[in-house]
């Protein structure tokens, strides 16, 4: 099914008295793409738009699905429903406060309310049909370095048996919180430290959402494409400049997507790739789905 006859599926859908309470995902393609329910318009022409109508347009921007990322603000019946009446999937679940109530605080009153902040991802994307849940594990100058990383693993692995009940993933994000990797480092740095973090789970239940674009600063996406293997589970996606030294437009920049193409298909991935960048109403989305179409050669 091409995007253009997703969008005209999603439009008619949206018109069905009463979709299927089972939605199905698509499975026709190898990488299927995303956005964050933050991306998409809260208000068009002044007026607030309810949660089925913002992922109504995703679906008419011929996206296979939505990343739900607001999951802070709503409650798992909110979430089912509205999937439900949008006929649009949602294959994952976020909530920032996870920056905010770290799971490597030293006060363990936060690291229980970052917990409870996951617990209710797990279950927000259980409902939703989603397969997954992103976290940040925590902050580097929350403290030293094998202490921190004690606490969030000692926290995570309280929350396998859940995620494993639901069938959700834990996947960790790398992202610019200083674990894991040299903040003033040099741009050739590899991922051997958070794959020895995952790997230290022995969980199937434990992966990585990994963010193309964070990382380029500090090493070759390619690389670390394969050094994740099959953890390796869904993808982010940005550009980024290294030359400005900053995040640009999916597909602008100097990111080697060539490179970042052909590792994926060396460790074979399958599944989700979500853009984080700038959105907008329908014609945003669209544009947003365009390039990474392009950037990872489905067109």
């Amino acid at each position: 099914m091409t995007a253009a006859v997703r969008a005209d599926h999603h439009k008619a859908a949206g018109k069905a008295a009463k979709p299927s309470i089972v939605l199905p995902p698509a499975t026709e393609n190898r990488i299927l793409l995303s956005v964050k329910l933050g991306m998409i318009a809260k208000k068009i022409d002044g007026r607030e738009l309810t949660l089925v109508e913002r992922l109504k347009l995703a679906g008419e921007a011929g996206l296979d699905g939505v990343d739900f990322d607001q999951a802070g603000a709503h409650t798992v019946e909110e979430a089912r429903e509205a999937v439900r009446e949008s006929g649009v999937f949602v294959h994952n679940a976020i909530n920032h406060a996870h920056w905010k109530d770290t799971l490597t605080h030293a006060d363990p009153a936060v690291r229980a309310k970052g917990r409870a902040n996951i617990e209710h991802c797990i279950r927000l994307s259980h409902a939703a049909g989603g397969s997954g849940v992103l976290i940040v594990v925590g902050k580097g100058d929350d403290g030293p370095a094998e202490e921190i990383e004690e606490r969030c693993r000692k926290e995570i692995k309280s929350l396998i048996p859940l995620a494993a009940s639901l069938g959700q993933p834990i996947l960790f994000e790398n992202v610019w919180n200083r674990m894991f990797y040299d903040h003033g480092g040099e741009p050739d740095q590899g991922a051997e430290k958070f794959v020895d973090f995952v790997d230290s789970f022995n969980s199937p239940w434990v992966g990585m959402y990994y963010d193309i674009g964070n990382h380029w600063k500090y090493g070759q996406p390619g690389e670390w494409i394969r050094a994740f293997g099959h953890r390796c589970m869904k993808l982010d996606v940005k550009g980024f400049s290294r030359a400005r030294g900053k995040f640009t437009e999916i597909g602008e920049g100097d990111l080697p997507w060539d490179q970042v193409r052909k590792a994926l298909d060396d460790i074979g991935f399958t599944g989700w790739a979500t853009a984080e960048v700038g959105g907008g109403g329908v014609e945003r989305l669209t544009k947003v789905r365009k390039q990474m179409q392009e950037v990872f050669g489905l067109v």
